[in-house]
């Protein structure tokens, strides 16, 4: 395979890591400042959801970092190999544990959301844990997939 045939996908990588990592420099501390200033009563659930927020970012990096990790298996065309197996399972485990941070923050946007009279806030916690755990699924069908694959390959190289 062209070295260059993931070169879009390794650029969207790199582009959603640079939107994430500005908007934990620049919007997550103005959301604390701007929404504890703005609902005083709810400022220590709000405190809790940007520290919440935070800890996402580790397993959003190291899926995104996986992710990068694959194309280059896959530009090096060892995508049927147990290094692309166990980086989807990796990719699998972040997944699985922002949709749980996230589940476990809704609760506190509860305040938050009867401040404001904005019972969407919850809903929109729920759908992007649903969302994370969509990714986990798929990383998971994937790497099911894709050990299938590497078992029927095995095979046929046993069998030749």
């Amino acid at each position: 395979m062209k070295k260059g045939s993931t070169l879009v996908l390794k650029g969207t990588v790199l582009l959603m890591g640079v939107i994430v990592l500005a908007l934990c420099i620049f919007a997550l501390p103005s959301v604390w400042k701007g929404g504890s200033a703005e609902f005083p009563q709810a400022s220590r659930a709000l405190l809790f959801i940007v520290i919440g927020l935070y800890i996402t970012v580790v397993p959003f990096f190291i899926a995104l970092w996986q992710t990068m990790k694959l194309l280059s298996y896959i530009d090096k065309n060892i995508a049927f190999s147990d290094l692309s197996v166990r980086t989807l399972k990796i990719i699998k485990y972040c997944g699985i544990s922002i949709g749980a941070i996230f589940m476990a923050c809704v609760p506190l946007l509860l305040p938050i959301a009867e401040a404001d009279d904005a019972p969407g806030l919850v809903v929109f916690g729920f759908v992007i844990a649903c969302v994370s755990f969509v990714i986990a699924v798929f990383a998971a069908v994937l790497q099911r997939l894709l050990e299938n694959a590497i078992e029927i390959k095995r095979e046929n190289d046993l069998v030749v």
